[in-house]
């Protein structure tokens, strides 16, 4: 007999199958996601589909989907086609859906189609907590982060990326005129070929600068001077790292100090923090249902009239200023001073070894 712990024979035929349920602890959270969505109005909070249709094939009911959306956030499943996978193979999701296994473009679909509906479903979740009690502490911390577009750096157009753009095209076509020069001026056995090949790529060269001249023209319409074409709301924002901008979303959240639970969130194409203070503290607050209310914040949201609109409000705010350079004299270095005093002092103190004295 083997010393090892063996499983069963995957043929073994049951009389009596095993229940679904006892394989789901009584403290999983898939349970508490059972029973939030369970108590819910879908029709109450705008999603489509909650009234069947009389005729027509049945669709999938809205709680369902819901509760697959969920399971994919709280355990970092983004993907739509990962959650079909997780469907057919998760016990987890079994339970929590009744077995159902939809495909990748319905869960697609149901995010694209019922965005109002998870944001109402969310500010239902923050209702919850507060008639918990979880918000006992009226402090809340805000920050933000960058989330990648799906609109690539070379498809966002800004006048200072069309303006390099137009210049390496002019360079290319410089060059490829000067190869049909040299060309035109030797005998070669290919010299029609390349001709045609050259003359081809200058043609296409000259179409992509009339293409960026239309583009200027239309960031001229543009408030802030992007364009993005794949995803026309991104737009380019500079990062933490130098030099490394990309077409993002900056996503901000406040978060309850205690229970760091979510209070409240929003998603915008400013790539900079300093005009996102004061509406993130009163959303917070107003989602909490406090008078007053403390908010803790980076630098980067150091701003006088951000901080002037939340005191008027009651919200006190605790953030460090942004750093400023010490003032110093004009053609003088600090560092450098402090080394030749040092230095001077040292050689008054010693005598000189080098010299005879008289």
């Amino acid at each position: 007999m083997s010393r090892f712990i063996e499983g069963q024979d995957r043929s073994q035929v049951t009389l009596l199958p095993e229940c679904l349920d006892d394989s789901i602890a009584e403290d999983n959270t898939v349970r508490v996601v059972d029973a939030f969505i369970s108590e819910l109005d879908m029709v109450a909070l705008g999603f489509e589909g909650a009234t069947p249709a009389a005729t027509g094939r049945p669709s999938y009911h809205p709680a369902a989907m819901l509760k697959i959306y969920l399971y994919g956030y709280l355990n970092r499943i983004a993907s739509s086609r990962r959650l079909e996978r997780e469907c057919q193979r998760n016990v987890e999701l079994m339970w929590l859906t009744g077995r159902l296994s939809p495909d990748f473009k319905t869960i697609a679909d149901f995010r694209r189609d019922n965005s109002a509906g998870i944001r109402n479903v969310c500010r239902r979740f923050v209702t919850l907590c507060r008639d918990l009690k979880l918000f006992s502490q009226a402090l809340v911390a805000i920050d933000g982060s960058k989330f990648k577009a799906v609109n690539s750096r070379d498809c966002n157009f800004t006048n200072g990326k069309i303006d390099k753009r137009q210049q390496q095209i002019e360079e290319s076509i410089q060059r490829y005129l000067s190869a049909l020069e040299t060309a035109d001026r030797t005998q070669s056995v290919d010299l029609e070929a390349k001709t045609v090949r050259l003359q081809d790529k200058i043609v296409r060269l000259r179409q992509q600068m009339r293409e960026l001249d239309g583009v200027r023209e239309e960031i001229k319409t543009q408030p802030d001077g992007q364009i993005s074409r794949t995803d026309p709301d991104a737009r380019s924002m500079a990062t933490s790292a130098k030099g490394s901008g990309m077409v993002a979303y900056n996503v901000q959240v406040a978060v309850d100090a205690k229970h760091h639970l979510i209070v409240a969130h929003e998603v915008t194409n400013i790539g900079s923090d300093k005009a996102q203070l004061s509406p993130m503290a009163q959303a917070a607050r107003e989602a909490m249902g406090k008078k007053r209310l403390r908010a803790l914040a980076d630098r980067g949201y150091f701003s006088g009239n951000q901080i002037k609109a939340c005191a008027d409000v009651g919200i006190a705010v605790l953030l460090p200023s942004q750093r400023h350079p010490m003032p110093r004299q004009r053609g003088v270095s600090t560092k450098r001073t402090s080394s030749i005093s040092r230095k001077t002092t040292n050689t008054s103190a010693q005598p000189d070894r080098g010299r005879s004295s008289v």
